[in-house]
């Protein structure tokens, strides 16, 4: 191969590695508009966050139910990264597993909007929670099974049980600006104390 050609080959791999950073600098402005606004909030209020032009969205993403599975998936995707990232880096179990709880209620806050966006596609959104519990579950279970073998959580409880609880303290956040999820979840998680 000539320098000429690794030259070409490394600008390619340079442009694609800068057109995820693109579109996950994007679908990161996208879900902190959602958590703020509701997955309803204006395409220009992302292209602001962004930094980019309404073009440049509409280019990813020509509908919003498009931007809403991206965002939705990247969430996830983030959620779960974070998981061993946090056990690795907190100062115990407990504490990893109250941030990643912190990220978790960020993402159901912009979950329950999805359901509006997806309602004509009940298969869509069924393959999508699928997808959500296959990728999150096991992550919970090991952040909270540490805290347990550390004795800072109490262990009668199991991981599904701490999820859809979480879950259901978030249900109807995005449209009440009198309800706080994060601070009753934040009473939840402060409950999982082991007693004494």
């Amino acid at each position: 191969m000539s320098d000429n050609e690794e030259g070409v080959g490394g600008a390619a791999q340079s442009k694609r590695a800068d057109a995820r950073r693109n579109k996950e600098t994007l679908l990161d402005a996208a879900a902190k508009v959602f958590v703020a606004s509701g997955v309803d909030a204006p395409v220009r209020d992302i292209a602001r966050e962004a930094g980019v032009g309404l073009g440049t969205i509409y280019r990813h993403f020509p509908t919003r139910a498009d931007l809403v599975i991206a965002v939705y998936r990247h969430q996830v995707e983030a959620c779960a990264e974070a998981g061993p990232a946090l056990l690795a880096s907190s100062t115990s179990p407990y504490a990893a597993l109250r941030e990643w709880i912190n990220l978790f209620v960020d993402f159901l806050v912009t979950k329950h909007g999805l359901a509006s966006v997806l309602r004509s596609d009940s298969a869509g959104f069924e393959s999508l929670h699928s997808y959500f519990l296959d990728r999150l579950l096991p992550v919970c279970a090991e952040l909270f099974d540490a805290a347990a073998a550390a004795g800072e959580v109490r262990s009668d409880l199991t991981t599904y049980e701490l999820m859809r609880g979480v879950g259901n303290l978030c249900v109807g956040a995005e449209g009440d600006d009198r309800y706080d999820a994060l601070r009753l979840v934040d009473v939840l998680i402060s409950g999982l104390r082991p007693p004494g």
